[in-house]
């Protein structure tokens, strides 16, 4: 399947066509030439990425418009959450090829990947939490990933082709900001299989929404379903008075505001509380650490948010 540079999703007939490189809408495309010389037909990997992913019962992407909205960071607290229940079955697949901050944040960095008949094991941070990243591929932390688009999605299709995952609940993926390669080839990667759709995070500024709003769009055009959106850093809250003082204003009423306008679910949000970052400096689960924070308790709501928009039932932690 040829490796697309700028996509058009409303015009773009898709490398799998047979028009594909020579219709009136690739004209001018970077990707025309690739195209129309690629062979035609769908991915034959496809068939054993579906059949690798059949044990995994739910699959969420978690997405961005913009970095520094705290994306990893809630990914990390999500899993941490959803693993709390002993019989629930958690992964984290990190595909922010560039910026791998997930092993780090989990208390994994240093570990290696191991292999085996069966394919690539996770790294394993609890008994029902596994992690796979980029980053234990690479022999150091300060070492740049230096790849254009075609290597990045390569890597992607072997976590998902080849890492030996067993049975999971969820599956959470890691995605970059923005809206580009590594987005749309796990999509159409995970388009057999089934992902059941993406978790939107962002900031309470409007600096954050203008990107989520290009977030809502793409997926729109790709087929995505939105779950829901998530704000982070929605105030401070002291760890001392558990005051709460708003850091960030939310100048057009916030990630809840925006929900409403596009009509799409709010599942909620998380406050600011310093000791978030320190867990993620220090590898370890907030949720262990300050299950009583403010934050805690609504990443339990958000969960609960979650598994209703799936139709599953409510959660106990």
């Amino acid at each position: 399947m040829p490796e697309l540079v700028a996509p058009e999703p409303d015009h773009c007939p898709g490398p799998e066509s047979t028009t594909a490189g020579t219709s009136d809408a690739c004209a001018g495309c970077p990707n025309q030439q690739i195209c129309a010389t690629a062979p035609k037909g769908p991915d034959p990997d496809l068939p054993a990425i579906t059949s690798r992913l059949s044990t995994i019962h739910h699959k969420l992407l978690i997405l961005s418009g913009k970095g520094g909205v705290g994306k990893s960071t809630f990914t990390c607290m999500l899993a941490h959450a959803l693993s709390q229940d002993a019989d629930t079955q958690v992964g984290i697949m990190d595909i922010d090829i560039c910026g791998p901050s997930i092993p780090r944040m989990m208390g994994a960095q240093g570990e290696a990947i191991h292999t085996s008949a069966s394919g690539w094991s996770p790294v394993y941070v609890a008994d029902n939490l596994g992690v796979m990243s980029i980053q234990f591929l690479l022999p150091s932390e300060d070492d740049a990933v230096i790849w254009r688009g075609p290597k990045k999605n390569g890597l992607i299709k072997q976590f998902l082709r080849d890492v030996e995952w067993g049975e999971l609940d969820f599956l959470l993926v890691d995605t970059p900001p923005g809206t580009s390669d590594e987005h749309l080839s796990v999509n159409g990667y995970l388009k057999e299989s089934g992902v059941d759709g993406a978790v939107l995070v962002t900031g309470p500024q409007e600096v954050s929404l203008l990107d989520v709003r290009k977030e809502l769009d793409f997926c729109r055009k790709a087929g995505i379903r939105v779950i829901g959106i998530v704000e982070n850093m929605s105030g401070f809250v002291c760890p001392n008075c558990h005051g709460e003082s708003q850091i960030f204003h939310a100048t057009t009423g916030g990630a809840k505001a925006l929900a409403e306008e596009k009509g799409v679910p709010f599942l909620g949000a998380v406050p600011l509380d310093p000791r978030i970052g320190l867990s993620c400096d220090y590898g370890e689960s907030f949720f262990d650490a300050y299950p009583d924070s403010p934050a805690c308790e609504s990443l339990v709501e958000i969960i609960g948010s979650i598994r209703s928009e799936l139709g599953l039932e409510p959660l106990k932690i």
